[in-house]
């Protein structure tokens, strides 16, 4: 669809404030549309799917126009090369002189653009994904799919509602809806329509939450009446999918470093209908508070601060405002909270680990690292709980894999870990202690046999 002027100049607007990446997109054009209160909602709309569109394409518009070409003209490449827009069209908004530069860029061959342009990636990114052994062809799927607009999902909340009930209502209002592929509470809409003043929304039908994020709650196999951490809460779409599996019942701890988000947490709680939710403000991964806690937990769910690479479909200035040594220094902080977590979990309680990025250094490389220093702990196979809940997900491997070219979510990763019971423990215990002392006996026969052929070439010496 042609933009309007005033939806035109809206665009240019917002790419000037965001494209510093100095704040987030979304905070940027929150405090755009608060600014031009004169936009309507199908205004807002218009806006963000070019700005949105223009930040998932800009590696490419970068190598079509330059590195240094700017808001405007990053515009019309976008416009020109991308959405292939006609010169009648462009001959809107563009000068003469612009409208030279779209004819060539038009034909530009992308095919012949670099590895990370015609990913979608920054360098950086294919760098990180190299060196995890990811393939050419790999990453150009991993870039098409995350460079992609992403689906709109919604959760329905069990406490007041039932998916097929809820399915039926948005019908009736004429929305777009269908049932997500996977979760069995989650209903994708199409059209991507504004709700947060939906009565639905506002009487707590449901939760806008990607159907990756849904899983998590699944696979963390919480139940009525257990005692259970959100260990890093933040706005707590996940608390809520973890209070309704419990029906409101037991104990949901959530915690978070930052006041603000759980302040946010509070009118979602409130609109939800749970009353088992405990919001605690912590000082850091290793506050007292959790200390009391220790060995109490059926369930510990950890969603450990990431890059948010997995949701470059809603986020896609995150691949600017992510480094690679920011990643290392999430990695730290990755291992440390999941450590410090896991003193919570009870024997025989889950450990869940997930994140919501592509890259290993994040995901399996922590969880594996951390294995090998807790034997407490054991990896539990996600297939084999998600197909006690009856969902047929394909997966690789034992741990949660998701990404949007195969699964239609955000990228996501998650993995599920069990503290052994006691008998588990001490007979594993035993058993390395036995191999410890077998071996200790086979180095003492060795020396024995070496000292005795030394004595014996001493004696036979000349």
């Amino acid at each position: 669809m042609l933009l309007t002027t005033i939806q035109f100049n809206a665009v240019l607007d917002a790419l000037e404030q965001i494209l510093p990446f100095t704040a987030p997109a979304d905070v940027c054009m929150s405090r755009l549309f608060r600014e031009h209160k004169k936009l309507g909602a199908r205004d807002r709309s218009a806006v963000a799917e070019n700005v949105f569109g223009v930040l998932r394409a800009l590696p490419k518009l970068k190598w079509i126009a330059g590195e240094e070409a700017g808001a405007r003209l990053w515009l019309l490449a976008f416009h020109a090369a991308v959405e292939k827009r006609t010169m009648k069209e462009l001959a809107t908004f563009y000068r003469e002189d612009q409208l030279e530069l779209a004819k060539k860029w038009k034909a530009v061959n992308l095919a012949e653009a670099p590895l990370a342009v015609r990913a979608g990636f920054t360098q950086w990114i294919v760098d990180a994904l190299h060196a995890e052994g990811r393939s050419n062809d790999e990453i150009l799927a991993i870039g098409h799919g995350l460079g992609q607009s992403a689906p709109l999902d919604i959760r329905a909340n069990l406490l007041k509602t039932k998916r097929d009930t809820l399915l039926e209502q948005l019908r009736a209002e004429h929305f777009v809806a269908e049932p997500t592929p996977y979760s069995p509470w989650g209903i994708r809409l199409g059209a991507k329509p504004a709700l947060s003043r939906h009565p639905g929304f506002l009487g707590g039908l449901y939760e806008v939450q990607d159907e990756g994020s849904q899983l998590l709650a699944l696979i963390s196999g919480v139940r009525r009446g257990q005692m259970v951490t959100d260990f890093c809460a933040g706005a707590g779409g996940k608390t809520l999918a973890l209070g309704a599996l419990m029906q409101s019942t037991g104990r949901l701890y959530a915690f978070d470093v930052s006041e603000k988000r759980l302040a946010n947490l509070k009118p979602r709680v409130a609109r939800s209908g749970l009353s088992n939710v405990q919001a605690q403000l912590i000082s850091s991964e290793h506050d007292q508070k959790i200390k009391r806690l220790a060995g109490k937990m059926d369930v510990v769910l950890v969603d450990a601060p990431c890059s948010g690479l997995g949701t470059l479909r809603r986020n896609p200035d995150l691949k600017y405002r992510q480094t690679l040594v920011g990643v290392g220094e999430l990695n730290n902080k990755q291992a440390s909270i999941l450590a410090s977590a896991a003193r919570l979990v009870k024997v025989g309680g889950r450990l869940v680990y997930a994140t919501c990025s592509i890259l290993e250094s994040e995901n399996s490389v922590i969880v594996d690292t951390f294995l090998a220093t807790h034997p407490e702990f054991e990896r539990m196979d996600v297939r084999t709980l998600l197909s006690k809940e009856r969902v047929e997900l394909e997966l690789a491997g034992p741990d949660l894999v998701l990404n949007p070219q195969q699964h239609g979510t955000d990228g996501f990763y998650a993995a599920v870990l069990q503290r052994k019971p006691l008998q588990a423990q001490v007979l594993e215990s035993e058993a390395t202690e036995e191999l410890e002392e077998s071996a200790a006996a086979n180095d003492a026969d060795e020396e024995s046999g070496e000292a005795v052929a030394v004595e014996e070439v001493v004696a036979s010496a000349p």
